[in-house]
């Protein structure tokens, strides 16, 4: 547990910045994951992997040795001991066969045994990921952007693994054979050669890091480019039925093609600079390897090296060709990784406005009385939101805020489930302050049933289910009746197992209210808050709806945020907010008896109900007249 918790503020340093070259700090923060305390089977695993690796690199080495042997057997040079005529093919047979099979082998192994390792860091760091996603404040997640969210952690999980598995498994042990393939030159050419050698390696590396580098500012705004279309593409789809209202799937399509044509420049300035790259890598080795080629064959005209020394060094630099094409393919992968995980890393970053205190302890639930005392909030500090609220909601009862668009109804509903914290006073539940207990033990006591209803894409009985997971069928089935929603659910081919669409799409607005209702009937809250629940729908589904809202909320302590006022004339007590501050107070009686922003409400939700109802009554009439016309035009041929 201990090394779970230090990973996870470990990977929320700020510690990835490709700009500055961070890989040795992203790998120290990575470490906690490739090397898990509490999991020794990974560990040992990485052991292992290791060793396989090691192994592998000296055969790599080595391989070239039998080249020397070979031809110097075919050639009667040197003195391997071996006679020629079986020298000749066993050699060859050793050095094309057993050892490139026991390098493959190796690499293969030291990779199965690293796949579980891998796979691991990137399961943990993306569960960190989404973990502080969810615990970042609303206020982000207002501002947030889906589906360019998406793509930003979807690169990341894989940057990580490339970083993982490219510095882990592929750099030491790249380090190590540049180490091992000096010593082997020196012994057997000398000094001059390790020079040469050395100054390729030195150009090779140099020249692909400053090529690289320039190339990672090009991947950064192809990243961005993709980013913004893919931004584009989900928001877009997600309104499908706006862009249809107003015909403008040419203007989307057009601003999609804007993000696109960005990415395809990039994209074709990524592959044109790589092209320059694999140019410039390959002009490098060939003049390193054409020096040392040219020293040997003189050693050989010399006669102080055999041919077989020359096939020797040519193998040898050809093997050396193989892990410098990699360095710079592993530079590059690395970079990109960075560059890719930047953005995920800076998610990490994002502090977390809302948690809790180092000492806080649940909720201990009573009654369920709240209160809100002198309460004041802003979103920004130029704009106050709430002004001095002070209002008590007595265990069971139920008591109701009402108020123009905008005079801060729902942020009090919020404020309540601590998605932000007071500026001012204070807000309490049975005498506690919300602030000094969890946040998850405050919300587990609170259902809602919210204004706009968003469902998952996924059946009716996971989404009411969703209220209390470990639910029975039984207990769902019965939240749906009660919530009087089981009777259009049984109409349904598929029933309970019917799925919703993408937000509930394929459900009415009324179908979707009521699996709300059977949900927080589920959660059997012991606090409840209708946040304008009805707001949204007609005056016959409300009216529907209502009786169910009533059934939820009977004996639990209720706050009810509402638009239409004559769904709140039963509660104990309405507040009437303005401008972020309670004006009127009192009961439905009351308040009409003041004259005041209550009665000028209601006296115009009256006269809009009068006139739907007027509305409905001749819709019914004309419906009714052209029906018996047509009975009558049906009957007549009959006479």
């Amino acid at each position: 547990m201990t090394s779970r918790r230090s990973g996870i503020q470990a990977a929320q340093e700020p510690f990835v910045s490709a700009d500055e070259g961070s890989t040795l700090k992203t790998l120290q923060n990575l470490w906690p994951y490739i090397w898990p305390l509490e999991r020794p089977d990974l560990k040992k695993r990485v052991m292992l992997a290791i060793a396989a690796l090691v192994v592998a690199k000296f055969v790599t080495v080595l391989s070239p040795y039998f080249f020397k042997f070979a031809t110097d057997a075919l050639t009667g040079e040197g003195d391997s001991g071996v006679p020629a005529l079986i020298a000749a093919p066993v050699m060859l047979v050793i050095a094309y066969n057993v050892a490139r099979v026991g390098f493959v082998g190796f690499n293969q192994l030291r990779d199965a045994l690293f796949a579980r390792v891998g796979q691991h860091a990137v399961r943990q760091l993306a569960l960190v990921t989404f973990r502080h996603l969810h615990a970042l404040s609303l206020r982000f997640h207002l501002a947030r952007r889906t589906g360019g969210l998406s793509r930003v952690i979807e690169r990341g999980v894989k940057g990580i693994e490339n970083i993982v598995r490219f510095t882990i498994l592929n750099g030491i042990p790249t380090i190590l054979e540049f180490a091992i393939m000096a010593v082997v030159i020196w012994y057997q050419f000398g000094f001059s050669y390790v020079i040469v050698v050395a100054v390729m390696i030195v150009a090779y590396v140099w020249f692909t890091v400053k090529t690289s580098n320039w190339r990672i500012s090009i991947r950064r705004e192809m990243n961005e480019n993709d980013t913004e279309a893919n931004s584009k593409a989900i928001d877009s789809l997600l309104n499908f039925e706006t862009v249809k209202y107003f015909g403008n799937e040419k203007m989307e399509v057009g601003r999609f093609d804007q993000s696109m044509a960005g990415y395809e420049r990039a994209a074709t300035k990524t592959w044109t600079s790589l092209a320059w790259l694999n140019f410039g890598q390959a002009v490098i080795l060939g003049i390193g390897m054409a020096i040392c080629m040219v020293f040997s064959a003189r050693a050989v005209m010399a006669g102080t090296q055999t041919i077989g020394d020359f096939v020797m060094i040519n193998a040898l630099l050809l093997q050396l060709s193989i892990p410098l094409n990699f360095i710079g393919f592993l530079y590059r992968e690395i970079r990109q990784g960075l560059a890719d995980i930047e953005a995920m890393f800076n998610l990490l970053q994002v502090p977390t406005e809302i948690s809790n205190k180092p000492a806080a302890a649940d909720l201990a639930i009573g009654e369920g009385n709240i209160r809100f005392e002198n309460v004041s909030f802003h979103y920004d500090a130029d704009r106050a939101i709430l002004h001095g609220i002070d209002f008590e909601v007595p265990a069971g009862e139920t008591v109701a805020i009402v108020g123009p668009s905008g005079a801060g109804k729902s942020t009090i509903s919020r404020l309540l489930f601590r998605f932000y914290d007071v500026t001012g006073g204070r807000i309490t539940i049975d005498g506690q302050d919300v602030r000094d207990v969890t946040q998850e033990s405050v919300r587990a006591e609170i259902g809602i049933v919210p204004q706009d209803t968003v469902l998952f894409n996924e059946t009716i009985a996971y989404n009411i289910r969703y209220g209390r997971p470990g639910a029975s069928d039984e207990e769902v089935r019965e939240a749906a009746r009660l919530a009087q929603i089981s009777d259009f659910i049984d109409t349904l081919p598929k029933g309970f197992d019917t799925e919703v669409g993408e937000r509930g799409l394929k459900l009415s607005g009324g179908e979707k209210q009521r699996v709300a209702i059977a949900r927080t009937i589920l959660k059997a809250p012991p606090i409840l808050i209708l946040d304008e629940a009805t707001s949204a729908l007609d005056t016959h589904t409300e009216r529907e709806i209502q009786s169910a809202l009533d059934q939820v909320s009977r004996n639990r302590t209720t706050l009810v945020i509402a638009h239409r006022l004559s769904t709140v004339v039963n509660s104990k007590m309405i507040l009437v907010l303005e401008k972020g501050r309670v004006v009127e107070r009192g009961t439905h009686q009351e308040l009409l008896s003041l004259g005041g922003l209550y009665a000028s409400m209601w006296a115009r939700q009256q006269e809009a109900s009068e006139a739907e109802e007027r509305l409905r009554a001749a819709t019914a009439d004309e419906e009714g007249y052209v029906l018996r016309g047509q009975r009558a035009e049906e009957v007549e041929p009959a006479q």
